[in-house]
């Protein structure tokens, strides 16, 4: 019997196939023993035992398919977590982080992909200075895995009373969450604070310490939840949300060292690569990375931004390589 067997007797999508292995396993003894006390008819029971091999191949060959399954659909991320911070600007790099955010959030709406903001911090006019949200759905991360970076506008801000154009940037992170992390954390390494979480939900969530905030003290890397309505499931969200910061926080170090395989990627996934601005003056998007511009900034931040990631996935699968990311020319 397979070493396996009894695993793939528990497994619900399996057992009836490990059953049936159990069935021809008997056969097979039955078969040998009844050659033992009849040679005459060892040549019948060859081609017996023949047959039953056969076809516990076949059924071994159903249950490994079954199971690579299984792990595939494991490996592809459940729901995605946004971040969207503001960078150099100020103020209006605020109010840039809140559009964008509101275009990411606009997007998922457009596809039905329901979305959560897990955290947010407003800045004084009422941009975000930081916000995390959750995007539900396996589609989710496909769609938006190639937004990983900084975002530049160049607009007159409406402070502005000379007329003079500003730069700001915002910058943006994808990570996926997966139905099961391979990642392990030392629980004396996390520190982990409670509050009362502040927007809906009722009094309830003004009165009681709903929201946690997650550190990981070898890395500095803190995670909030404040959406859910009990402490409990906010500190769920946020272990999960941690677990996978720190396999991505792995994976992009991972990253850095091939090098030699830059040039076969649409950038590194570092949140400190530019990638993208948003050209007010000449109503213009240009992503840098495959050098090509699109126009209706309006449309665009109202989440019509299907042709740009369409563009981006193209130029991912197509394999050809990228060149270096140029964005002076803006």
């Amino acid at each position: 019997m397979h070493p396996d067997f009894e695993q793939w007797k528990k497994n619900h999508k399996t057992s009836f196939l490990a059953v049936r292995l159990e069935e021809l396993s008997k056969e097979e003894r039955k078969i040998q023993e009844t050659v033992l006390e009849n040679p005459e008819l060892k040549e019948l029971g060859e081609e017996d035992l023949s047959r039953l091999q056969t076809e516990w191949k076949n059924v071994e060959e159903q249950i490994r398919t079954i199971l690579k399954k299984d792990e595939e659909e494991e490996s592809i991320p459940s729901e995605a977590v946004l971040e969207v911070r503001a960078g150099a600007g100020g103020e209006e790099a605020a109010l840039f982080a809140e559009e964008l955010a509101h275009m990411y959030i606009r997007f998922a709406e457009r596809k039905g992909i329901p979305t959560k903001i897990l955290y947010e911090s407003k800045s004084p006019l009422g941009g975000y200075k930081e916000v995390a949200i959750e995007i539900e759905g396996e589609e989710a991360y496909s769609f938006l895995k190639f937004e990983t970076g900084v975002h530049r506008v160049q607009r007159i801000p409406a402070t502005e009373k000379a007329g003079r154009v500003h730069t700001s940037t915002a910058s943006v992170a994808i990570m996926p969450l997966y139905k099961k992390v391979k990642f392990e954390v030392n629980p004396t390494d996390i520190e982990m604070e409670f509050s009362r979480a502040g927007g809906a939900g009722g009094q309830n969530v003004n009165k009681v310490e709903t929201a946690v905030r997650l550190i990981h003290i070898p890395t500095g890397i803190d995670v909030r939840s404040t959406s859910e309505r009990t402490q409990q499931k906010n500190r769920e969200k946020a272990m999960q949300i941690l677990l996978s910061k720190l396999q991505n926080k792995k994976d992009e170090d991972e990253a850095k060292k091939l090098s030699a395989d830059r040039k076969a990627q649409i950038g590194t996934g570092d949140r400190s690569e530019k990638i993208r601005t948003y050209n007010f003056a000449q109503d213009r998007v240009t992503d840098h990375r495959i050098k090509q511009s699109f126009h209706n900034i309006p449309a665009i931040l109202d989440g019509e931004v299907d042709d740009i990631f369409e563009a981006i996935s193209k130029a991912s699968e197509s394999g050809s390589g990228f060149p270096q990311i140029d964005s002076s020319e803006e």
